[in-house]
C-alpha cells in the first residue's frame, strides 16, 4: 500500500493491470476514470473530436455516459427505409449483422452521479484494515456534482492521426474496407502500448522515499519494544526512534492496534506522557493516520485567530483529485463541517476562489496534451494579465486549476515563447499576497515538485528561529514519497545538505528522529 499524500491514486486494487503510485504524489489512478471528465480508455482524447473524423456515426466522446437509451443507436444511424426505431424488429438486422446493438459491456459501470459508488474507487471501506479508516458517504453539505464542461475548443485536426482513410466496404460505416478490423485492432493495441509505457514511466519517476515499509514486519514485537521503552522509570527515546521512525505509516497503525490489544493502553497517549516538546510532536504526527494528519493540519491552520495560508497552499496545491476527496471526507467526519465551507469562512477574495477551485478536486488528470489548446491558453493568460490594465484573476484560476500537469507545462513553454519570460515571472508581476503564493505553488508543483518542497524546507529553517510545525509536517508527509529526491534538490539549490540545516536548527532526540526520517546516520 502506498502512502497518503503523494498525489497518487486510490488504494491498491489487486486486479489493477498497472502498478500503483503513492498517495500524495499527485498522480491519477492508471486505467481508471473516477471523475466524469477523465476517460478510462487510454486511446480516447479528452478534447472534443472533429465530427467529420468520428469513426462511428453514433460516436460518443464521453464513454460511460450515454445520451440515448442504452442498447439502441440513434435513429439517424439506421439504413434508408428504417425510419426511427423499427417495431417488431423490422428494419433492424437480426443475428448480429449490420449495426451491432450498443451495450455497456465494453464500459465499466458508473453511477448516474458521475462518480463511482463510494467504496468502489475511494475512500476504502474495508473495516478490518487499520489504515486508512473508512469514511462516510458524500456529506449532505457537499455540493451536487455537475456535468463537466470541456474547456478546450474542438480540435481542428483528426484526433486519431494513425487512423486509416475511411472506405465503404467495411463492416461498420466510416471504417476501412478490406482489413478494417485488423487495422483497427492494431491501432487499438498500439495506443494501449503507448499509454502503458507512459504510465509506467510516470510511476517510476514518482520519487525515492527515505522511509519504507519494514521487511519481516512483526507488529507484536514492535508493540512490546515500545512498551518496554516507556515502562517504569525513564524513557528509552532511542528505542522509540528505532521503531516509530523506521516503519511506514500503515505499519505504525497496526502497531498501535497491537499495543492497545496487548496492554490495554493507547500508544499515542503513552507517547504524550513520556516525551515532550518537538520530539513529542514529531512522534505523535508519525503515529497519526496520514489522512487524519492532513485533515488536522488544515483544521488547525484555520482555527483560532488568523489563518496559516501557507498550510492551505501546500496541501491543496500538491494533491491529486483522489487525495483531496479523501481529505474532505476525513475532515467532515472529524470536525463536523465541510472543508469547503471552512475555507470560504476563513479566506476571502481571489485567494478564496482559488482554494475552493482546488478543493473541488476536479482537475483533468488524463495526462493528454494539446499544443493548439496550450497556445490558446497561453494567449488568454497574456491577455488576462500583462496586456491589460488590471488582472483578470478568473482566467488564471480556470487554467491552473483545471488543466492536467502535462498541459500546464506545455502552456508555460508556450507563454515563454510568446513573451520571452516565464509565466512565474508574470504571476509575480501581476499578483501579490496569498493569491500570488497559491498560483506560484501550483506552477512549482507542476514544473518541479522536489524543488518546490526543498524550498519549503529551507523556508521552515531560514532566518531567526525554526518553524518546527512546518518542518515536522514536510518531513512526515514526504519521507515515504520522495524525500531522497528532495535532499538532492536541496543541496543543489542551496549548497548545503539538508542534514546540515537540520543539525543547525534542531537538537537532542528531535534531531536524531529527523535524521532517521530523512535517511541520514545519527551524528553528535
Amino acid at each position: 500500500m502506498y502512502p497518503f499524500g503523494s498525489g497518487g491514486p486510490p488504494p491498491p486494487n489487486s486486479s489493477a493491470p498497472y502498478p500503483q503510485a503513492p498517495f500524495g504524489s499527485g498522480m491519477p489512478q492508471p486505467g481508471q476514470a473516477p471523475y466524469p471528465h477523465s476517460s478510462p480508455y487510454p486511446h480516447v482524447s479528452p478534447y472534443p473530436p472533429n465530427p467529420s473524423s468520428m469513426p462511428y456515426p453514433n460516436y460518443n466522446p464521453n464513454p460511460g455516459y450515454p445520451s440515448q437509451t442504452p442498447g439502441y443507436p440513434p435513429a439517424s444511424t439506421y439504413p434508408q427505409g428504417g425510419g426511427g426505431y423499427p417495431q417488431g424488429g423490422g428494419g433492424y438486422p437480426q443475428g448480429g449483422g449490420g449495426y451491432p446493438p450498443q451495450s455497456s459491456a465494453g464500459y465499466p459501470p458508473q453511477s448516474s452521479a458521475g462518480y463511482p459508488p463510494f467504496g468502489a474507487g475511494y475512500p476504502p471501506a474495508n473495516t478490518s484494515s487499520p489504515y486508512p479508516g473508512s469514511y462516510p458517504q458524500t456529506p449532505s453539505s457537499t455540493p451536487a456534482v455537475t456535468s463537466y464542461q470541456n474547456p478546450y475548443q474542438p480540435a481542428p485536426a483528426n484526433p486519431y492521426p494513425s487512423q486509416a482513410p475511411t472506405g465503404t466496404g467495411g463492416l461498420y460505416p466510416g471504417m476501412p474496407g478490406a482489413g478494417g478490423a485488423a487495422m483497427g485492432m492494431a491501432q487499438c493495441f498500439g495506443e494501449m502500448k503507448t499509454h502503458v509505457t507512459r504510465i509506467n514511466s510516470e510511476i517510476k519517476s514518482k520519487g525515492t522515499p527515505t522511509v519504507r515499509a519494514a521487511p519481516d514486519f512483526n507488529p507484536v514485537a514492535d508493540a512490546q519494544a515500545l512498551r518496554k521503552a516507556m515502562k517504569g522509570f525513564g524513557t528509552d527515546e532511542d528505542a522509540l526512534i528505532n521503531v516509530i521512525c523506521r516503519r511506514s505509516n500503515e505499519q505504525r497503525q497496526i502497531i498501535a492496534r497491537e499495543y492497545k490489544t496487548n496492554f490495554g493502553k493507547d500508544l499515542i497517549e503513552d507517547i504524550k506522557s513520556e516525551t515532550s516538546g518537538n520530539f513529542e510532536n514529531l512522534l505523535v504526527a508519525l503515529m497519526t493516520p496520514i489522512v487524519d494528519f492532513y485533515a488536522k493540519e488544515l483544521h488547525d491552520a484555520m482555527s483560532g485567530v488568523g489563518t496559516d495560508e501557507d498550510v492551505l497552499i501546500e496541501v491543496l496545491g500538491s494533491m491529486s483529485n483522489y487525495e483531496i476527496h479523501t481529505i474532505k471526507f476525513a475532515f467532515e467526519k472529524i470536525y463536523g463541517q465541510s472543508l469547503e465551507n471552512q475555507l470560504i469562512s476563513e479566506t476571502s477574495g481571489n485567494f478564496k476562489r482559488l482554494l475552493v477551485s482546488l478543493c473541488v478536486g476536479g482537475r483533468d488528470e488524463s495526462g493528454v496534451t494539446d499544443p493548439v489548446a496550450a497556445q490558446n491558453d497561453a494567449r488568454e493568460l497574456l491577455k488576462a494579465g500583462e496586456l491589460r490594465i488590471g488582472t483578470d484573476e478568473s482566467t488564471f484560476n480556470m487554467v491552473l486549476c483545471q488543466r492536467n500537469y502535462a498541459q500546464i507545462r506545455l502552456i508555460c513553454d508556450e507563454y515563454q515563447k510568446m513573451t520571452g519570460h516565464t509565466l512565474e515571472k508574470a504571476i509575480r508581476k501581476e499578483f501579490s499576497g496569498d493569491i500570488m503564493e497559491g498560483l506560484l505553488a501550483i506552477i512549482g508543483v507542476v514544473c518541479n515538485k522536489t524543488e518546490y518542497f526543498a524550498s519549503l524546507l529551507k523556508k521552515s529553517m531560514a532566518g531567526i528561529g525554526t518553524n518546527d510545525r512546518q518542518l515536522i509536517r514536510l518531513v512526515v508527509t514526504r519521507c515515504e514519497i520522495d524525500m531522497a529526491d528532495i535532499k538532492t534538490a536541496f543541496e543543489r539549490l542551496y549548497g548545503k545538505s539538508l542534514k546540515s540545516w537540520i543539525k543547525g536548527d534542531t537538537s537532542g532526540h528531535y534531531k536524531h528522529a529527523l535524521y532517521a526520517l530523512i535517511g541520514e546516520e545519527r551524528s553528535s
